[in-house]
């Protein structure tokens, strides 16, 4: 299913929209879903990447907590 979309595209985006659609021979149509696409998974790798990064900063403290329980046990056992 698809749906119908208004959009208005500054000059200079539209012209060099044109000139790359007349160079490729593909539908504009074609050309804006697949750009749209294209950002969206863009969007998503980098709203992802910034959930890690929080999500990481919020676990490295008890990751070095849990590390230096092992190193004691380590310590303990004997060779």
């Amino acid at each position: 299913m698809s749906k119908t979309l208004s959009l208005k595209l500054k000059d200079e985006v539209f012209n060099e929209t044109e000139d790359i659609l007349e160079k490729i021979h593909k539908p504009r149509n074609s050309y804006i879903n697949e750009a749209v696409s294209f950002y969206n998974k863009f969007i998503k790798r980098n709203l992802l990447r910034k959930r890690l990064k929080k999500e990481s900063r919020v676990v490295s403290a008890s990751s070095l907590a849990v590390l230096h329980e092992l190193e004691l046990l380590e310590d303990e056992i004997p060779e």
